[in-house]
């Protein structure tokens, strides 16, 4: 295990960018698309032709000495229809492949000018238990948020660190933006190195 550095991540073919000033509105992008996803949108209120009730006039137009009124499910009445209320809709945003590239190659290149990436050849708890998963990472590093980047894990690996909450295991292939924005730590496994070049090219 060793820190893993740019001439590492060139060696790798591993695409970043560690200009400081490139790549911040891509990365502001994917991640406000991630947020913006996650929505479900199911939020609607009724409006004054959905609510239950009688559609009768409320009173005759003339000669009460009132406002006139149709109904009572007008949105000034309780129980009445909602005006201008949510509606069930999709917050989903799209982020071109061009654009999620250059964000992975900008946090990516953070990380390494940060000296928080660090290198790993394998990544397994055979024994399939959390105390020995634990010990493996601390291991590694003693970070608060770690992220355990590989090309897959075995199924007692997964088991064994289902409860540290601190610790993500992700695959090359699935891994985001925001989850390596989040992570303290990154550690890469030496099989994770070919899919993130794919991703980054």
């Amino acid at each position: 295990m060793s820190a893993f550095t740019l001439k590492d991540a060139e060696k790798a073919n591993i695409q970043v960018v560690a200009d400081a000033s490139k790549g911040s509105q891509a990365v502001h992008d994917l991640v406000v698309a991630y947020q913006a996803n996650r929505r479900s949108g199911t939020a609607q209120a009724k409006t004054r032709g959905e609510v239950s009730g009688t559609g009768k006039k409320m009173y005759r137009q003339k000669g009460t000495g009132g406002a006139r009124h149709g109904d009572r499910k007008a949105p000034i009445f309780v129980g009445g229809g909602v005006a201008f209320g949510p509606r069930n809709r999709s917050y989903a945003k799209t982020v071109t492949k061009k654009v999620r590239a250059l964000a992975l190659r900008r946090v990516l290149g953070d990380k390494i000018n940060e000296d928080a990436v660090i290198s790993a050849s394998s990544f397994a708890v055979a024994s399939g238990k959390t105390s020995d998963f634990v010990k493996a990472v601390k291991g590694i590093t003693d970070a608060k948020k770690v992220l355990i980047v590989g090309a897959s894990f075995e199924e007692k690996t997964y088991l064994a660190g289902r409860n540290v909450q601190k610790v993500q295991l992700e695959t090359s292939e699935n891994v985001n933006v925001e989850q390596i924005l989040h992570a303290n730590i990154v550690i890469l496994v030496d099989d994770a190195l070919e899919t993130l070049a794919k991703r980054t090219a």
